[in-house]
């Protein structure tokens, strides 16, 4: 079923607030410290951050891929308040370029929110440098955003229209732009590329319909809000699990 079809009340904003719980929780748990998990194979994994964010607040996941064997690598775009078009092109595919170079292997993306659909763009394009893409709660069929949240995605859009009118289309950061990042996301599978989306019905961000593949094999369902996914316990176990499920060559 598609997710136009089914109810889509949005959730309470407010119990994002109480993403903190979840980075507790996840200090708290064996996982964070690599237990219980699988270990890494040296391989690298870009993790990607989300909307209006910035590397920074993903230094808990970079050091926790560390930890369990991997050679984790930021993003480098910046904050994520751009065209994705352009994230991807002159940003993130250097970094990726850089990990495949570094470890002479496919590469691992991980994305947050937003973060996902440049992940997912981006292993769409160059499949063969990614081993695996894993979301957190990235609507990639269709950027449904809690009604609040709207205001913010229309000025970041005015913002890119003013600053980058000559390397833009006129619908950028619209579900009706024309661009390559739009095409890539919107195809349905990525051949070659090992996927799992991770997402929590409690999202007060996203509509979480819009975060899943509908294939069982690769959507997996936690508790929690939409900001703790990327500190949530289980998010990480099952991130170990992927990650470790086949080695890119």
């Amino acid at each position: 079923m598609h997710p136009k079809s089914e109810a889509a009340t949005p959730p309470p904003l407010w119990p994002e607030a109480l993403f903190g719980i979840e980075v507790l929780l996840l200090h708290a748990s064996p996982v964070y410290y690599g237990f219980g998990v699988p270990a890494g194979d040296d391989s690298a994994v870009v993790i990607i951050p989300g909307f209006l964010a910035n590397d920074f607040y993903l230094v808990e996941l970079y050091a926790w891929l560390k930890r369990i064997g991997y050679q984790p690598y930021f993003s480098g775009i910046g904050i994520n308040a751009d065209c994705p078009n352009l994230l991807i092109r002159y940003r993130l595919t250097e970094t990726v370029e850089r990990a495949r170079q570094e470890t002479g292997r496919r590469v691992h993306l991980i994305g947050h929110s937003l973060g996902g659909l440049l992940a997912r763009a981006l292993a769409a394009d160059r499949p063969r440098d990614v081993a695996s893409v894993i979301t957190l709660g990235s609507p990639f069929r269709g950027a449904v955003v809690h009604p609040r949240v709207q205001p913010l995605v229309e000025s970041v859009r005015r913002k890119i229209l003013d600053t980058r009118r000559d390397h833009v289309l006129p619908q950028c950061y619209t579900g009706q732009c024309s661009c390559s990042f739009l095409g890539s996301l919107r195809r349905e599978n990525i051949k070659g590329v090992r996927e799992t989306a991770i997402y929590s019905r409690a999202d007060g961000v996203v509509d979480w319909r819009y975060c899943r593949t509908e294939d069982p094999e690769k959507d997996v369902e936690v508790t929690g809000t939409h900001l703790g996914l990327a500190f949530h316990p289980e998010v990480y176990r099952v991130m170990a699990d992927r990650l470790a499920e086949r080695r890119p060559k």
